[in-house]
């Protein structure tokens, strides 16, 4: 069965299409999506003994950068594009 997780390889080839001298975030948490420095990779292994690859926000106060921009949040499809409600005509002064 083949496993549905990122690899270090599969990471590697979609930043490889990135600016090299963007910093890295982390999009966290899709129904409150909010946006985090990254601060350490580190490699361990799992209960099964497999080697996994953990990247970690730092301990500084400003680790948590906020609310994800939009345009990420949709382009993850966490949520969808959103437009304007509708509008209405203006109701004139005296009741038409």
């Amino acid at each position: 069965m083949p496993s549905s997780e990122m690899t270090v390889d599969n990471l590697i080839d979609l930043l490889s299409a990135c600016d090299r001298s963007a910093p890295v975030r982390q999009a966290m948490n899709p129904f409150f999506p909010m946006a985090h420095r990254l601060a350490q990779v580190v490699q361990s292994v799992d209960e099964t003994g497999r080697a996994v690859v953990y990247l970690a926000e730092g301990r500084d106060p400003d680790a948590q950068l906020g609310h994800l921009p939009p345009e990420a949040a949709i382009a993850l499809t966490w949520q969808g594009p959103v437009q304007a409600p509708p509008r209405r005509p203006r109701r004139r002064a005296g009741g038409n």
